[in-house]
């Protein structure tokens, strides 16, 4: 390959179908009047939100859907990444992500095809929250470039209820990370989160007397917290791992409006090793379906809230992210996906029976084995856990791709670019590294500060793994990963050179304590809690960050980055370059235009993964088929 190489902009049209240029659809959501369906997809290239018919049979045509035109919200790419319908069906607010950017913009969207009004034009970014059961009030988080980084404020969001008729506020509150999470029937009490990450808290407040009581939150905080207002007044139900290993489902019983008294949170959906992923409750007020991850597979039940016993559901597919009650109240509406099949939708009846299509859902070919769930100890003896993809034909090559977050979890689900490496006959390990969730609040936080050089060693005990593997040349393997995991394939190229026939890393940081300086102030002042604190921690982060010793890098490199992204800036991509073309290095650096810290467009998406493909088959000697 040449070296200290910058490759052009990715073509915007792949040569040939590949699985990652797959349609899918996600995060269906019906109309309060339960005749049309909301939900998310990338069949014209980049994400929008379309609206159809709810048929009482049978599958949605996507095709004969209207896809809603945000156009002049936020530049020419106005991606939508999440939404919720107005109260009275009238109108769907949207969070827009200008160009996968994360500078979110915040509108309402006319069903109907009208055009769109933004809120908050002026601010730098806003964040969609929770509507007012009245529909003249949605909740928003403002956020600011300005503020002093110094100061333990940095970053902090403005939460607020903004009547969409007039455009004025009411201010709520500020804070690290603050999302309007929900507001009572009759509009007086909001449940707004804030913290850290790792230090999730949920406040609920009183608009008339401005009381403030926190429900969920205190020393050790949260990984996660969420919460709802029951169809019936008087009860909160709260979805957090707070005070325990594993996130649950949590009812709070509300005393009338004014009185600061509350009880204690009462456990109602608890399973022992088992994350909560997903609550949706039945309009009605009596049921919630949950999702449960079980060792990285979903499982889902009907929990009868009002204490009798829950009911199994047949899970449509390997992992599920999304779940909501049909109107017609004998069905689920069930998003997710599995190897080989991109995110779909099926209709799963509510008393038993076989799920049926309403969107995607068509494997893509070629067919790859299924993914085999593997264990195996860390050097310090800690057990980790990840998932083997073995091509049906192995050609010797390796790879170890390394998941983003930390706070994620590889799963069995659809991944293109795995699916187009084992297609290619390379034998694939994603393990989940300390600082991993899906295995409790204590492994999560593993590798926070300090403890974080251990998730880098158990990326050494990951790679030695694979290199036992019969079908796996340990001379021919390539260490990979996207954001946080991209940090790690660097951290392990730096202090493991030896292991490595190359390194591929996409959007990941290589100087932490430029990371903090250049990335948005609501992503920096979170991540004090996970990567350490760049006010007293200077000298932990400069040992931590690979660009420093970059010199030892041996294998060939290629980077791959987002314009566009502010989450992790495309900087960090063009210092690790840098460094490397100053000695010769062999590395490649593919820049994507119109994308951000996610790549967003369906095409871009392909030929990006294809040649990463193509990059990993050169770099391990693998010949053309």
């Amino acid at each position: 390959m040449e070296v200290a190489r910058t490759a052009p902009a990715v073509p915007a049209t792949p040569a040939v179908p590949t699985a990652s240029a797959a349609v899918g659809h996600h995060s269906p959501v019906v109309s309060p009047d339960g005749t049309r369906l909301a939900w998310l997809s990338d069949r014209t290239g980049r994400p929008r939100l379309h609206v159809a018919a709810m048929p009482a049979h049978g599958p949605i045509d996507p095709d004969a859907a209207t896809v809603l035109d945000a156009t002049g919200i936020g530049g020419p790419h106005p991606d939508v990444t999440s939404f919720t319908w107005s109260p009275d069906g009238g109108r769907i607010a949207v969070q827009i992500a200008p160009a996968g950017g994360d500078r979110t913009r915040v509108a309402l969207l006319d069903p109907d095809g009208g055009p769109p009004t933004e809120i908050a034009p002026a601010a730098t970014a806003v964040v969609l929250g929770a509507w007012e059961p009245t529909g003249r009030r949605l909740g928003v988080t403002v956020l600011t470039d300005a503020g002093d980084p110094d100061s333990d404020r940095y970053g902090d969001g403005t939460a607020c209820l903004v009547d969409v008729r007039d455009g004025s506020s009411v201010v709520l509150g500020t804070g690290q990370a603050a999302v309007v999470q929900a507001v009572s029937a009759d509009g007086r009490r909001v449940v707004l989160r804030t913290g850290r990450r790792g230090e999730r808290g949920l406040e609920l407040v009183d608009l008339r007397t401005g009381c403030r009581t926190q429900i969920v939150g205190g020393p050790g905080g949260a990984l996660n917290a969420t919460a709802r207002f029951g169809a019936a007044p008087g009860t909160l139900w709260v979805h957090t791992d707070a005070d325990r290993e594993h996130s649950a489902l949590l009812a709070v019983a509300l005393g009338h409006a004014g009185d600061e008294l509350i009880a204690p949170a009462r456990p109602v959906a608890v399973r022992p090793g088992a994350d909560l992923d997903v609550v949706a409750l039945d309009p009605g007020g009596a049921r919630a379906a949950l999702v449960w991850n079980t060792g990285g597979r979903s499982e889902i039940e009907i929990a009868d809230l009002r204490g009798g016993r829950p009911q199994r559901v047949l899970v449509p597919c390997d992992v599920v992210t999304n779940v909501s009650f049909a109107r017609d109240d004998t069905s689920l509406l069930v998003a997710g996906h599995a190897p080989g099949v991109p995110p779909h939708v099926v209709r799963v009846p509510v008393r038993g029976g076989a799920a049926t299509p309403l969107l995607g859902g068509t494997p893509v070919a070629p067919v790859t084995p299924q993914p085999e769930r593997v264990v195996f100890p860390a050097e310090d003896g800690l057990r980790l856990g990840g998932w083997l993809h073995r091509p049906s034909s192995p050609n010797g090559a390796g790879l170890l791709w390394l998941h983003g977050g930390p706070e994620s979890e590889e799963r069995p689900g659809w991944a293109p670019l795995l699916h187009e490496l084992v297609a290619a006959g390379v034998t694939v390990l994603t393990p989940n590294v300390r600082g991993s969730s899906g295995r409790g609040r204590t492994f999560a936080r593993l590798d926070d500060g300090a403890l974080r050089p251990s998730s880098i060693t158990d990326v050494r005990a990951a790679t030695r793994l694979l290199a036992g593997i019969p079908d796996v040349d340990p001379a021919r393997i390539v260490v990979a990963g996207r954001s946080y995991g991209g940090f790690l394939t660097l951290a392990a190229l730096v202090r493991f050179p030896e292991l490595y026939a190359g390194g591929v890393d996409v959007c990941g940081i290589a100087d932490l304590a430029e990371f903090y300086a250049r990335t948005e102030p609501w992503i920096a002042g979170p991540a004090r809690t996970e990567y350490g604190d760049p006010r007293t921690d200077g000298a932990l982060l400069d040992e931590l960050s690979p660009l420093y010793r970059a010199d030892r890098i041996r294998a060939p490199l290629l980077v791959v980055h987002g314009d566009n992204d502010t989450n992790v800036p495309v900087g960090q991509a063009l210092a690790i370059h840098a460094a490397l073309s100053a000695r010769g290095a062999p590395v490649e650096l593919l820049r994507m235009a119109d994308e951000g810290h996610d790549v967003f467009d369906r095409d871009t998406r392909a030929a990006a993964n294809g040649r990463i493909v193509r990059w990993v088959a050169q770099v391990t000697g693998v010949r053309p088929g």
